[in-house]
């Protein structure tokens, strides 16, 4: 199969699909691999790296217009809409049900789209998600510890504050791979750590593996009115599987906060789970409501790309390899994991959260193969 990795265009974007090493392989197993001119360059992977690796370096156009699957990152922009065609395999992430214009782009011109986000394993964990997952979890605590410095707009505590002084109190709203990981930074450096999900068997295995200064609240409006109505920085964690986010903290609670508090939206790329969250980039990434400092940025592990396309190519090489290997009709038939991953097939939407969210028609993927 033709791979193509074009280089990605989104607002301070720095990861690459695929490693020189992951490249390699695709080569090895008999495939050619188009790499984007200086695609690599934001994780500090040269075309060099890539020519050795046995892919050929090519521009932009052909990296998309000669290839059989496109590998990414990002969804596609605007500017990418033009690429789409029907016998073109797109594998990356989409985060339909937060897009409605870029599914809609994606139906009409029949292309077919794998989303990394909902490829799922039996156990209902979703390998494809989760390293990306951990590396935004991670950067939550951080990014929420930078941005309450007063020089940053925020209240001006430090995170853990010293001897004498009391540490932040940090909220997190969910206890998935995201709130894990924010959790765990956060207490290790030294933050007032309270968790809230709605499953409370979560919440006991989170509380026998996590210590420190930390508690968990069952999840529900009240608590959470509370718990944000005292925080300090609020980390929103929330994931329901290809779907949009539930929108668990209101304007009215916002309006609680205490001026110069921070929001740390992770869930962002599935419409927020903050009602006064929007979308940001790293090149602009704050604003303020009722003096609360928001940050919204939709591609937070772009920022450390170094460490985040490693994770991401270690964990959707396998796929690829099966895709490019078996196409998709077969490789779904092989492996079931694959099939939820299909969002969009030959003009049909194949992902019920994704039509639901904008009461499209869904047909499910077995009915067309």
């Amino acid at each position: 199969m033709i791979i193509g990795i074009p280089k990605e265009i989104k607002d301070n974007e720095y990861r690459i699909s695929m490693t020189p090493g992951g490249v390699h392989l695709l080569v090895e197993a008999g495939h050619t691999v188009l790499v984007g001119e200086a695609a690599g360059e934001g994780s500090r992977f040269t075309n060099d790296d890539y020519i050795q690796a046995g892919a050929k370096i090519v521009s932009a156009d052909d990296a998309w217009n000669q290839a059989e699957m496109v590998v990414k990152v990002k969804e596609p922009l605007p500017a990418e809409y033009q690429y789409l065609r029907p016998n073109l395999l797109l594998f990356t992430y989409l985060h339909l049900a937060a897009a409605e214009t870029l599914t809609q782009s994606m139906l009409e011109s029949g292309v077919t789209g794998v989303a990394y986000e909902t490829v799922e394993l039996s156990n209902g964990s979703l390998p494809l998600l989760t390293p990306m997952s951990e590396v935004a979890g991670r950067m939550a605590a951080q990014v929420g510890a930078q941005y309450l410095e007063r020089s940053k707009g925020g209240r001006g505590k430090l995170l853990g504050g010293i001897p004498g002084v009391k540490p932040a109190s940090v909220v997190i709203i969910g206890g998935g791979v995201v709130g894990t990981n924010s959790a765990q930074i956060a207490l290790g450096m030294g933050a007032r750590v309270t968790m809230l999900d709605v499953n409370v068997d979560r919440l006991r295995q989170l509380s026998e593996v996590l210590h420190g200064n930390f508690e968990t609240w069952a999840s529900n409006p009240l608590h959470i009115a509370r718990a944000v109505e005292r925080a300090d920085l609020v980390i929103g964690a929330v994931l329901v599987k290809g779907a949009k986010a539930p929108t668990l903290v209101s304007r009215e609670m916002i309006s609680t906060m205490k001026p110069g508090a921070v929001i740390v939206d992770v869930a962002v790329d599935q419409g927020g789970c903050v009602e006064t969250t929007h979308a940001t980039t790293h090149s602009d990434p704050i604003y303020f409501v009722d003096g609360v400092l928001h940050y919204g940025v939709a591609n937070m592990p772009g920022a450390v790309p170094r460490t985040s396309t490693h994770g991401l190519s270690n964990a959707t090489l396998p796929y690829v390899l099966k895709l490019a290997k078996l196409g998709l009709e077969e490789a779904v038939k092989a492996d079931k994991s694959l099939t939820l991953g299909v969002n969009t097939y030959k003009g049909k939407l194949t992902y019920p959260a994704v039509a639901e969210a904008f009461e499209m028609a869904y047909t499910p993927l077995d009915k067309l193969l």
